[in-house]
């Protein structure tokens, strides 16, 4: 399966298992979303079940917390991240809070889809990544999947899940594999070849790092499509790298993070969003925290820069196998 085809595999089943699960959000209904990933759900369902919003991100939400609330457990879609922006407040100040502010009375089992990143000329206003200022909220899960059999296993698990959980579709990924641009080669690694999903239910947990690499000499930690980047430098370089896939931002699987930079001595970090801020400096902190008696160079981040998405120049922008490798030749002291 395509990473959209795994999502739209894992929306079917949990409908065809809970009637309480229902799908809406902009142009997912009767045209399958934007990109597709809800295509067949409401010519199966109906559309009380899978239908179509006003575009109106806060009210989507604002419903989604409503129906929460009284024992559905709504899967909304956000048509492109750069668009969550309005519906903060209600996943901020409503859902994310529900549980605690009711002393656990009621809670909010949302889900929250919305494609996240760069790599298709989206411009500004279609190519943000804005996970880490979903992980400063508590109460709120952030999940990231690189890869098909991930994606549907993360999603599943995301939809049992009794709170809102924020998940993050690269949609670069969207239809497997590519062949980039330039300094864009991308080769997948081999624990899910193929993209093989299976058709049935399964979860994968929420709160579990996958080594996607072993390695002696550095620690890389990425998640979504910087995952194939990292993999791809990785051969450039020559570095005998480990590439940890995070998977789940929050909770954030520590032991595994702190394992692998103990093993190495040395880490880089890579992520698409920018630099200031990025869920890149938590991970330093938490790497300086935890491993400061096992480092042997100084942390290395290599990311987006610090403006706005450019149109023009996105591959300058877009952290990319060249710019990953000489981040791993700095960690090596290169």
């Amino acid at each position: 399966m395509s990473m959209v085809q795994a999502l739209n595999s894992a929306m079917d089943v949990m409908m065809g298992r809970d009637d309480k699960v229902v799908v809406f959000g902009e142009d997912v209904g009767y045209f399958g979303g934007v990109f597709r990933c809800t295509e067949g759900l409401q010519r199966k369902y109906g559309t009380d079940r899978a239908f179509d919003t006003p575009i109106a991100e806060a009210g989507i939400l604002a419903t989604a917390v409503g129906m929460g609330v009284y024992g559905l457990r709504p899967v909304v879609e956000i048509q492109f991240a750069d668009y969550i922006y309005p519906a903060t407040d209600q996943l901020i100040s409503s859902a994310a809070r529900l549980r605690y502010r009711s002393a656990g009375e009621f809670t909010a089992p949302i889900t929250v889809r919305t494609p996240c990143g760069g790599g298709i000329f989206g411009g500004q206003t279609h190519s943000q990544s804005p996970e880490a200022i979903f992980t400063h909220v508590c109460g709120l899960k952030t999940v990231i999947p690189s890869n098909p059999y991930d994606a549907k296993g993360l999603l599943i698990s995301a939809i049992e899940d009794d709170d809102p959980v924020i998940f993050l579709e690269p949609k670069r990924l969207y239809n497997g594999p590519f062949n980039g641009h330039h300094d864009q080669p991308v080769t997948p690694w081999t624990e899910h070849p193929s993209g093989e999903v299976p058709d049935g239910h399964y979860t994968v947990p929420l709160s579990t790092a996958s080594v996607v690499r072993a390695g002696e000499d550095v620690t890389v930690l990425t998640y979504g499509t910087m995952v194939h980047v990292a993999l791809a430098a990785v051969a450039e370089s020559g570095v005998d790298a480990e590439v940890v896939d995070l998977r789940t931002l929050v909770p954030i699987d520590i032991d595994t993070i702190v394992a692998s930079v103990t093993k190495t001595g040395r880490c880089v970090i890579v992520h698409e969003a920018t630099r200031t801020s990025g869920f890149g400096a938590e991970l330093s902190a938490l790497v300086q925290e935890n491993c400061f008696y096992s480092l042997e160079a100084p942390i290395v981040r290599v990311t987006g820069w610090d403006t706005p998405y450019p149109h023009s120049l996105e591959w300058e922008y877009f952290p990319g196998p060249r710019r990953v490798a000489e981040g791993l030749r700095k960690a090596m002291g290169g």
